[in-house]
């Protein structure tokens, strides 16, 4: 039983092997398959076929990692100690605060790690096997290396099979390699080097068989198999933090460090001074309140929030918070061809007959769209005998079944034949009416040795037959003997054009089929010793799955702000290249700057960065290559976006900065392993999701430049008062009432604020750029400068002009709220004026100033709120002198951005 153990055990892949190997290397039988009795056995050494469950951290440490963050390190240590200075309000406050932000985080992580998940869930189907000489079905889950599995069209494989008998058989594996196109199965033994999404002789897990029959002993099952491979690609790409949260991590540490040392340095100096310990401490930890901006996180999650549901009316879909604004720091969009790109709806472009070439318009499924000559005039099958029979071909040698489902076609068989049914129809020939005319009588399936498949039809009119094929340009081409006019007369075929014109279609990357007829064939001489030779050619369909319509508007709007695209799929080089000129993502030449799979194998480690950094296009990538594509541009430096829809794409999906998946054709892998999903798997929603993101951290940043001044000047105004060894000019409930009041009323209208006009017409941010540029940070330190300085002259003031301390401290918080309304305004554009972006544009900041100046109304005039915050009335005077300093704040910082406009 030792060579059962693996595939390493023969020393050779299972591909590589002849079936005859297979079979003698996993001891089965190829007609029998296992004993129930040995299979049973292998079930309890192999275990099931199911993928490994990931290991995850407890409900207790998932919550305490809520609370792991410098700031809360400190908001709660300054909860504890104004619980035991006895100031309860304060300690609930703030402890408050922290409870809400570490909910928050909990309920983002909890629903963030599901793809492995629904990754494991994608092999529990029921697997038909033959155990004992008996057909049986059993659960997936039960599936064991040796078994027989048998394969029909509409059966998901449960495992990875080699294929051992094959009749006409395709299998979709677009969502494990990116091809766009069934498979052709067979059971030649091949080269040990070939790809995974050439290995015709295997069936994978995950995939699904859409044409013929086949039958395949398992080879590897739940962690072992392809789909495994995937698995733990996905379990060892680690979820990267978004540039806002590393760059908020950076900030917070150094705010951290300042903080704590202001504090220090505050409870030194008094203690220093002789003054009493308690009052020390106590403007210590109000230093420590005042200067912590207890409504960042608020305003971060509401900020990105309003985001999230500004994106969901222009369908996306937000699974993590700071994902929508890291889509306005990328760099860089890797995105998945098929179902992304492109309709993933195969179309037939052009119809080729001896007589010319028909050009066809319309996309998918439907019958949109026409047919159309070189002269640009609409044709139909009427038009000519060769046409005629060229799209006949294309419908009676079919299998496919459309059906249309609001609006949308629904197919069951192979694309390709649906589109053949699709021209068909815009050319004047439906199904119906050709299985009417043409009743089918006799079929030879298509297979990978054949590669043709050929129908037998009677002829109502006529009461004869014909024979209707499709398939490889060569081999049909090596079948006919003649080929059709436009008038129904046939002449000498001439091979040279014919394989020309294909040759010519396909560098354009189009897939391009060969149709042809035989007339009042007898039914016994239908064979394919009978067809060979006895062929008349009646034209090629060339097909695609076309880009989609917004797809290249999209790409140009990315690279006009500055964002670079690069396409990556499992398909074709030539037919990556034809869609990457289209999108105009490569230019026109020749050469195309495509590299496929085997090219970026072949690389020096050396040259490899520098080679993905500078193509835009990579074809025929494994799931592994498109995950260290993707590492690559993040070690360069660069802010990642990838877009996918398959299971070979959530490695890299969640590898990613920003994992974008689609809706409407995407796995649940997918789904689950990206951070924004596509309702209408549209390329171009990802141009509308870059400029929300870029509004998002606009805003953010506004925010961020708007609070720190406060609460800098909060903390320094205490120290300074330290120092001097004067009376506090704002106690710790007054700083509280600032900073709660203002961050709520006034800071997070700036997440309402609209997005700047030019917003899109910008460079990204550069990833290694600082939260807070030098000169944003210089103007921090101006309007602190300040508030600092306007509170100790209209503090000072007040008392030289006779007024109580109550009534100071009242006229000192007044001011700190006044000047931060006035450069509230100034903030809602980091370099131009208020007044330019319109001063009605955000009302909401017109209700919150309103709503806030009836707060101080309320703390200045209302004897109870006296009480409690230690204020008293003033008078209009004093009213006077603080808009006065708001005023002048503003010309101050009005000044500031036009001499430092280039620099912001």
């Amino acid at each position: 039983m030792g060579s059962v153990e693996s595939r390493e055990s023969s020393g050779s892949p299972h591909h590589e092997l002849s079936a005859h190997e297979v079979v003698l290397l996993l001891e089965t039988d190829p007609d029998r398959g296992l004993s129930g009795a040995e299979a049973g056995r292998r079930l309890k050494r192999f275990g099931l076929n199911v993928l490994p469950a990931a290991a995850r951290a407890g409900f207790l440490r998932r919550v305490l990692r809520q609370f792991h963050h410098p700031l809360i390190y400190v908001l709660i240590a300054a909860s504890v100690v104004t619980a035991i200075l006895g100031e309860y309000v304060d300690s609930v406050v703030i402890f408050a605060v922290v409870l809400v932000n570490a909910a928050i985080g909990f309920v983002q992580e909890s629903r963030a790690e599901v793809a492995l998940e629904s990754l494991r869930s994608m092999v529990r189907t029921r697997a038909r096997v033959r155990r004992d000489g008996r057909e049986r079905f059993v659960p997936s889950a039960e599936v064991v290396p040796g078994d027989l599995i048998l394969l029909e069209a509409g059966d998901k494989v449960s495992a990875d099979v080699r294929l051992v008998r094959v009749a006409g058989l395709r299998v979709d594996e677009s969502a494990l390699t990116g091809e766009s196109v069934p498979v052709a199965k067979d059971q030649v033994a091949l080269p040990a080097a070939v790809p995974v999404a050439d290995r015709r002789n295997m069936a994978y897990s995950g995939t699904l068989t859409t044409a013929g029959s086949g039958a395949g002993i398992t080879v590897a099952t739940g962690a072992e198999t392809e789909l495994g491979q995937i698995h733990r690609l996905v379990g060892a790409a680690e979820t990267l933090a978004t540039p806002l949260t590393r760059k908020l991590a950076r900030f917070s540490k150094v705010l951290t460090v300042v903080i704590l040392a202001l504090a220090a340095m505050t409870f030194a100096v008094g203690l220093l001074r002789g003054q009493e310990p308690v009052e020390t401490l106590t403007a210590a930890v109000a230093l420590a309140v005042g200067a912590i901006p207890e409504g960042l996180p608020a305003a971060v999650s509401i900020t990105l929030a309003i985001g999230v549901r500004r994106m969901a009316r222009r369908r996306a879909v937000i699974r993590r918070l700071p994902a929508i604004e890291t889509l306005g720091s990328t760099t860089v969009v890797c995105s998945d061809k098929t179902g992304t790109l492109t309709e993933n709806q195969m179309t037939v472009r052009v119809v080729w007959t001896v007589d010319g070439e028909y050009t066809v318009t319309g996309s998918g499924y439907g019958a949109e769209g026409k047919l159309s000559d070189r002269h640009g005039a609409v044709v139909t099958e009427a038009t000519s005998h060769t046409l005629r029979w060229c799209l006949l071909a294309g419908v009676g040698c079919n299998d496919a079944r459309l059906r249309q489902q609001r609006n949308e076609w629904l197919l069951v068989g192979d694309p390709t034949e649906a589109a053949m049914l699709a021209v068909a129809g815009k050319g004047g020939l439906g199904r119906e009416e050709v299985e009417a005319a043409y009743p089918r009588v006799a079929t030879i399936p298509f297979s990978s040795e054949r590669q043709y498949m050929a129908t037998l039809h009677q002829q109502r009119d006529s009461g004869g037959t014909v024979v209707l094929v499709k398939g490889g340009v060569e081999r049909v081409v090596s079948m006919c003997r003649a080929e059709m006019c436009a008038d129904g007369a046939v002449r000498p075929l001439d091979n040279n054009v014919v394989l020309s014109a294909a040759t010519n279609l396909a560098d354009r990357g189009l897939r391009v089929l060969a149709t042809a007829m035989r007339p009042d064939g007898k039914s016994e001489e239908f064979g394919e010793q009978a067809l060979d030779g006895g062929l008349v050619l009646t034209g090629l369909q060339a097909m695609l799955d076309p880009p989609r319509s917004a797809a290249a508007p999209a790409v140009r709007a990315c690279r006009t702000a500055g964002i670079a695209v690069k396409m990556i799929t499992g398909d074709h080089a030539a037919t990556a290249r034809a869609i990457a000129r289209q999108l105009a993502v490569i230019g026109d030449d020749r050469d195309g700057q495509v590299l496929s799979g085997a090219d970026l194998d072949a690389l020096p480690a050396d040259r490899f960065a520098e080679a993905v950094e500078r193509a835009p296009v990579f074809a025929r990538v494994s799931p592994e290559q498109k995950l260290r594509l993707v590492q690559t541009l993040q070690d360069r430096g660069h802010v990642v976006a990838v877009t996918g829809d398959g299971v070979n794409d959530a490695p890299a999906l969640r590898q990613a900065d920003i994992g974008v998946a689609m809706a409407r054709g995407g796995t649940e892998v997918a789904k689950e392993a990206a951070d924004m999903v596509l309702t209408d798997d549209n390329f171009a929603t990802i141009e509308a999701a870059v400029e929300e993101g870029r509004g998002v951290f606009d805003n953010l940043t506004k925010f961020i430049v708007w609070t720190l001044p406060t609460n800098l000047a909060e903390g320094l105004v205490v120290l300074v008062a330290i120092l001097l060894g004067t009376t506090l000019p704002l106690l710790p409930t007054q700083i509280l009432w600032i900073n709660m009041t203002t961050a709520v009323l006034l800071g997070l209208m700036l997440a309402f604020e609209p997005k700047e006009a030019d917003i899109m017409r910008r460079p990204p941010r550069p990833p290694a750029r600082p939260l807070l540029t030098a000169a944003l940070a210089v103007r921090i330190l101006l309007v602190a400068a300040l508030l600092v300085g306007g509170t100790w002259w209209l503090f000072q003031w007040e008392l030289a002009a006779g007024a109580s301390t109550a009534e100071a401290r009242t006229a000192a918080l007044n001011l700190f709220v006044v000047v931060e309304a006035f450069y509230l305004f100034s903030c809602r554009s980091i370099t131009r004026s208020a007044w330019r972006i319109g001063f009605f544009s955000n009302r909401w900041i017109l209700v919150g100033v309103s709503v806030q100046a009836l707060g101080q109304l309320a703390i200045t005039y209302v004897p109870a709120m006296n009480i409690v915050f230690g204020t008293a009335p003033v008078g209009v005077d004093v009213w006077l002198r603080i808009l006065a300093m708001g005023v002048a704040a503003s010309a101050v910082v009005a000044v500031d951005k036009r001499l430092r406009k280039r620099l912001l």
